[in-house]
């Protein structure tokens, strides 16, 4: 078996160069995809059906002909083979039991003096998952990406998963669909689909987020409309890394990099040993399990273009090297795993020990199988509930606390905090003339009005006095129709 070996220890500046030669930019691909985009964008549902004839060949008269009804989807549960819809179901359990644990319910203090400062969290309310279709079935995808957000309380799902040409979508990832609580599935694929999410056409809403894996179109279509929409993240090819010690059996550890490696041809699947005997053992097992595997073409590419036995001096520089790589899927394949999981940093997702194989996680244990790739460990998580909902801060403060607090919110000449305080009339209109004043001197982009108020002067201005004695453009000073004393953010600069 022909698998790049390397001797290597840290800091490891050998492999810069084989991570960075993982990362692709096509612009030809970047173009293609863009000018897709445009086109749904402005002709919705013709052009994603011109497109679905076009790269799925399968012919529609509307997009109404591509939706899977409720009824359809429990149908195919209610036919799907008996053990295997019991398998889905307890995956399903497993994956809602464990993002249960990630629930954020957000939180409100309130303070002795009445002031409340929190943070409110709210389900997103349209989220559109993709799942991959075509000639393979991912009812996987389906669970790990709606599970999460129904526990987050997503009000509407929306999946789309390309169907073969024949038009008929796999019955178990209709069934997994059905068992997660998706209420509309659209039969359409490619980065049309991700542009009728993110843009909306006459029969798709538009989506506030779209997740799911995808196949390189998929993901720079992702890439391109994240700011219109969000998007779970930008993944690329699949990657595994084995840190290995002495103990561990060879032939497992070639199994578990030819489970990656059959994925995908840009797969990436490394050992990192200590061990020169396992090292050397490792390729001859390849050889053996990639004889028996139907997937032996894909395989054997992805193993000889990107596949990795790094030899290194110990265990703690193997966790040094992963650290770098960040990967995907991490797997501890040695005496004691919980030790060395300690040194471990970036990783998307750790198996600990040798009854932990990858697809323990990837597909049923509970944990979310969408991970990040690309080296983006280093600072991205797994999918999570998390990511099906936003966030909003609260402040209220009492009277009390803002005369408090007062004197710290004049700053000096040049912040950007406006101050506002109750004066006289006359004060006032002498205050806005300075302000307009300003405003065509050019001293300040704000048409906010100016004025200058000493810092000894605020308590005093607070408690009713007047507070404007010179007239100048370092503070901004403004009163309701009530007098009422105000504090407030400005986004001018002077």
């Amino acid at each position: 078996m022909n698998i790049r070996t390397l001797h290597a220890a840290p800091p490891f500046s050998e492999l810069r160069e084989l991570m960075h030669a993982s990362s692709t930019d096509d612009p030809e691909l970047r173009e293609t995809v863009a000018a897709i985009l445009r086109d749904v964008g402005t002709r919705g549902d013709a052009a994603v059906l011109e497109y679905t004839s076009r790269f799925d060949r399968l012919e529609a008269g509307s997009v109404a002909e591509l939706r899977v009804g409720g009824d359809q989807l429990a149908s195919a549960a209610a036919g799907l083979d008996a053990d295997l819809l019991r398998a889905l179901e307890r995956a399903a359990e497993n994956i809602r039991v464990f993002h249960e644990r990630q629930v954020d319910r957000g939180f409100i203090d309130v303070l002795p003096d009445g002031t409340i400062l929190g943070q409110r969290v709210l389900p997103l309310r349209r989220v559109g998952v993709y799942v991959p279709g075509g000639q393979a079935a991912y009812p996987s995808s389906v669970l790990m990406n709606v599970v999460p957000a129904k526990v987050a309380g997503v009000e509407q799902i929306v999946m789309t998963s390309p169907a073969p040409p024949e038009g008929r979508m796999d019955p178990a990832v209709l069934a997994a669909a059905h068992l997660a609580g998706v209420q509309e599935v659209i039969q359409i694929g490619g980065a049309q689909a991700v542009g009728a999410l993110a843009y909306g056409t006459e029969e798709i809403g538009r989506v506030d987020k779209i997740v799911g894996p995808g196949n390189r179109w998929v993901a720079e279509a992702k890439r391109q409309v994240f700011g219109w929409v969000d998007i779970d993240m930008v993944a690329g090819p699949s990657e595994i890394l084995v840190i290995a010690d002495d103990a561990a059996s060879p032939r497992q550890v070639a199994a578990d990099l030819i489970g990656q490696a059959e994925h995908d041809p840009d797969a990436i699947s490394w050992l990192v040993t200590d061990s020169a005997r396992l090292a050397a053992a490792v390729p001859a097992e390849l050889e053996i399990l990639l004889a028996l595997n139907p997937r032996r073409e894909i395989a054997l590419r992805s193993l000889t273009d990107n596949g990795l036995i790094l030899i290194v001096p110990s265990l703690e520089a193997a966790a040094e090297a992963a650290n770098h790589r960040a990967p995907e899927h991490l797997e501890l394949l040695v005496r004691e795993p919980l030790a060395l999981l300690g040194r471990i940093r970036n990783a998307g997702a750790i198996f600990l020990g040798s009854y932990s194989p990858e697809p323990v996680g990837d597909y049923f244990a509970g944990p979310n199988h969408v991970l990040p790739t690309g080296g983006t460990a280093r600072w991205a998580s797994p999918l999570g509930v998390y990511d099906f909902v936003k966030r909003t801060s609260l402040i209220g403060y009492s009277e009390a606390k803002l005369r408090a607090e007062a004197p710290e919110l004049l700053l000096r000449r040049g912040a950007t905090w406006t101050t506002a305080a109750p004066f006289r009339e006359t004060e006032a209109a002498i205050a806005a003339a300075a302000a307009r004043a300003a405003l065509a001197a050019g001293t300040t982009r704000s048409a906010a009005v100016a004025a200058e108020v000493p810092p000894a002067d605020w308590a005093r201005a607070l408690s009713g006095e007047s507070s404007t004695r010179t007239v100048g453009s370092n503070c901004l000073i403004s009163s309701d129709s009530k007098g009422r004393a105000q504090a407030l953010r400005s986004l001018w600069s002077t």
